[in-house]
């Protein structure tokens, strides 16, 4: 009797701990790999974006994340002269630039080898570990293992989130063009722009204004069909080339900006603004003035973060078009 008694306050101990054991493994935070390697034009945001990106992932306790980066060790390129510079200044330039161009072509022998090594992580048994992977302006035709094998995890019910230049990647494969919604064609002069909010109830537009005005570089796409995705920011007008700029004359039409969609079971988020570091970080200075106020870069970090929760389930928001 005393043995059954035993039993019986046992399994209702262990069925009164059930709920608490699941509930925490319910909300264990999510695990989001972010990539930040390129292999085309590498923009000088990237690292103050890894920054960005790991203090929403820490301050929301909603998601981690891990990086791939670049492989370490890139030698910068020496400043050039002012025009005119002659004699001790022009050749002390000449001597910096055949130092980085040794030090470049060294570097250039180990770096594809070493990025092949680093984007093994994008391998469809590591992605068994995470919920989520991030582009944040990563560039051409990065070597990952399998390209068509993240496509199928994506489709099977993970998240992918783009920023900026994650549409410039991969051109020649256009199951991933399909996947993230767009193809980067071109961009102009960076801009002055009023980003129209096409769905304030949605995650990653909730905390924006109905007209945000930014400066940034705006990406023009192809292969974007407007009925294919749900927009949540566009512009109707842009000044196209240097000459509008200077003229002032914008034109009429419709200029996506930041969407998301469905990709199989998987969610799609995708936003082209971010180029600039004070689009990142408020208090950001170094390049000099500031074109957009500290304001923008707040904005800009409840956007991104916003369509992060979004595409991970967290955060509410329809993927209809």
């Amino acid at each position: 009797m005393i043995q059954t008694l035993k039993l019986v306050l046992l399994t209702a101990a262990g069925l009164a701990l059930a709920p608490a054991v699941s509930g925490a493994a319910a909300s264990a935070p999510k695990k989001v790999l972010v990539v930040t390697v390129t292999t085309g034009f590498r923009h000088s945001c990237i690292p103050l974006s890894e920054t960005v990106l790991e203090q929403l992932a820490r301050e929301s306790g909603k998601f981690t994340v891990d990086f791939v980066r670049q492989p370490a060790g890139m030698p910068r390129a020496p400043g050039r002269p002012r025009p005119g510079a002659k004699g001790a200044k022009d050749a002390a330039y000449q001597a910096a630039l055949a130092k980085f161009q040794a030090e470049e072509k060294a570097y250039l022998e180990t770096w594809m080898p070493r990025v092949v090594a680093e984007l093994k992580q994008l391998s469809p048994a590591n992605l068994k570990n995470y919920d989520a992977v991030l582009f944040a302006s990563t560039t051409g035709d990065l070597p990952i293992p399998d390209k068509q094998g993240l496509l199928d995890w994506i489709a099977a019910g993970h998240a992918f989130v783009g920023v900026h230049a994650a549409t410039d990647t991969f051109h020649g494969f256009k199951p991933f063009v399909d996947m993230i919604g767009g193809e980067f064609l071109r961009h102009g002069p960076q801009v002055t722009v009023e980003c129209l909010n096409e769905d304030p109830a949605h995650a990653a537009c909730r905390p924006l204004p109905a007209k945000w005005t930014v400066f940034d570089e705006i990406y023009q796409f192809q292969n974007y069909e407007r009925t294919k995705v749900r927009n949540l920011l566009r512009l109707d007008r842009l000044m196209l080339n240097a000459e509008d700029i200077k003229e002032g004359k914008a034109t009429p039409g419709h200029y996506p900006v930041s969407w998301c969609k469905s990709y199989g079971q998987g969610r799609v988020f995708y936003t082209s603004l971010g180029h600039r570091e004070d689009m990142w970080e408020p208090s950001y200075t170094e390049k000099g003035e500031r074109k957009n106020p500290s304001q923008n870069a707040k904005l800009f970090q409840q956007h991104v973060l916003g369509g992060i929760l979004w595409a991970l389930g967290l955060a509410p928001g329809s993927a209809a078009p």
